[in-house]
């Protein structure tokens, strides 16, 4: 676990340093677009943090069925994936920015609904929860990888709509819209875990 912080704050480090290189003409991504990404992180942490921290261990988990996951397991994919985000966006941002990207990159609106559609999303094999982590720790492993990541968001001098993912996709990412996507995972997993609390077998 102290090697994986340790790569958490050597990406951070070097990110920041990337950052200090960054010329000071005008940003595409606005104290608007930062307040908008800080207030949504802060809203699906916290309603996260609603949700799971007075459960008990039954509750954490408890599965519906064999082939679905406890909640337990829901948060520590959501771990894993604060974990992603991070390098992902570090990575984007030592990219040489290319604003000319976002004339083919689609709208911000299209990473909110395909987010939140309601057809199943098939998690990878690196994001699924291996069940180990006890019960609230699930928790505190989210809340530490997030905060790195909040951390980021509320300092950073990055141009987050000048820099984007290496993809071979004609309709290349931002680094604002990948986190879009990051605080947009936890509420489409919020929305899992409420159904998780509504089956009839849920321990009360």
């Amino acid at each position: 676990m102290k090697k994986l912080f340790f790569c958490l704050f050597l990406l951070t480090t070097t990110v920041a340093f990337v950052q200090a290189q960054e010329n000071t003409a005008a940003k595409l991504w606005t104290a608007a677009d930062r307040q908008y990404t800080i207030d949504n992180m802060k809203r699906t942490r916290d309603e996260l943090v609603k949700e799971t921290q007075n459960l008990t261990p039954a509750q954490w988990a408890f599965h519906e069925s064999a082939d679905r996951w406890s909640i337990g397991e829901i948060v520590e994919h959501l771990a894993l994936w604060e974990i992603i985000w991070n390098r992902e966006i570090s990575i984007g941002v030592r990219n040489k920015p290319t604003p000319e990207l976002n004339a083919s990159s689609r709208p911000d609106s299209y990473y909110n609904e395909f987010i939140m559609e309601d057809a199943k999303h098939n998690a990878s094999d690196y994001t699924k929860p291996t069940g180990f982590v006890e019960g609230k720790n699930n928790l505190a492993f989210f809340l530490r990888n997030h905060a790195i990541n909040l951390a980021f968001v509320e300092t950073t001098q990055a141009d987050l709509r000048a820099h984007f993912e290496f993809t071979g996709t004609p309709n290349p990412r931002n680094m604002h819209q990948v986190l879009i996507f990051q605080w947009g995972h936890v509420d489409r997993h919020l929305r899992q875990i409420r159904k998780v609390k509504t089956h009839p077998n849920y321990p009360k």
